[in-house]
């Protein structure tokens, strides 16, 4: 018996090493097995398959995905005010992967779980910052590290309104989450962008927010 496999894994899933042995889009593209390596909360797989390259030749290829669902992220934005709302929370990758702390400024974000990307975001928004999100934009879908990483993230902007205090802790206790409301102005947050601003999904969308699309374009 293998978690995820025949016998439930850490959220109930069985049948894990069969994903991905229907895929039939890509005609050059043929798979040939699915190991399941790790199954907790996450799902960590090696699959073999063969792909036929420029020069019309087959070969076989063995290449490990990481699987932890889908997610979603929001920049909640006051265009009048000129501010975002950002969060400030522990990632122990980062840490353990040079980061001076461990504590980065990030947009609001999180797994969909079994929700649409929009109901996924409403939620972690409340949970994250304690903003009731209303009318919601959708801004774009990006893979976020397709080497070897699964996700696909659904990208958002909704403006908040009121007063918001910096410095106030939210997230699911449960979870271990100890999350902190960071009030930013928008032009102080670009700056910061790789100057103790070091999180992809938030640059990306702070760059969209003052582009040519963007909710802060002065053009």
């Amino acid at each position: 018996m293998t978690r995820g496999a025949d016998q439930p894994d850490g959220r109930g899933r069985t049948g894990l090493h069969l994903t991905g042995l229907d895929l039939d889009r890509n005609p050059d593209i043929v798979v040939r097995d699915v190991e399941l390596l790790s199954s907790d909360w996450y799902v960590l797989r090696a699959t073999t398959f063969d792909i036929r390259g420029s020069d019309g030749r087959w070969r076989s290829q063995r290449r490990e995905t990481y699987d932890r669902g889908d997610g979603a992220t929001i920049l909640l934005y006051d265009a009048e005010r000129r501010t975002v709302l950002l969060t400030r929370q522990f990632r122990y990758p980062a840490y353990v992967n040079g980061h001076r702390d461990g504590m980065l400024l990030e947009t609001a974000a999180g797994l969909l779980d079994e929700d649409t990307p929009e109901v996924a975001i409403r939620r972690e928004a409340m949970e994250e910052t304690g903003v009731e999100v209303g009318e919601v934009t959708h801004v774009f879908d990006l893979y976020m590290s397709p080497g070897s990483v699964t996700e696909k993230l659904h990208f958002y902007a909704a403006p908040y309104q009121g007063v918001v205090r910096g410095g106030d802790h939210h997230g699911v206790e449960a979870e271990g989450e100890d999350i902190e409301v960071v009030e930013l102005d928008i032009d102080d947050a670009v700056a910061s962008i790789g100057n103790g601003l070091d999180d992809a999904k938030t640059v990306l969308l702070l760059q969209w927010s003052v582009g040519p699309r963007g909710v802060f374009h002065d053009g």
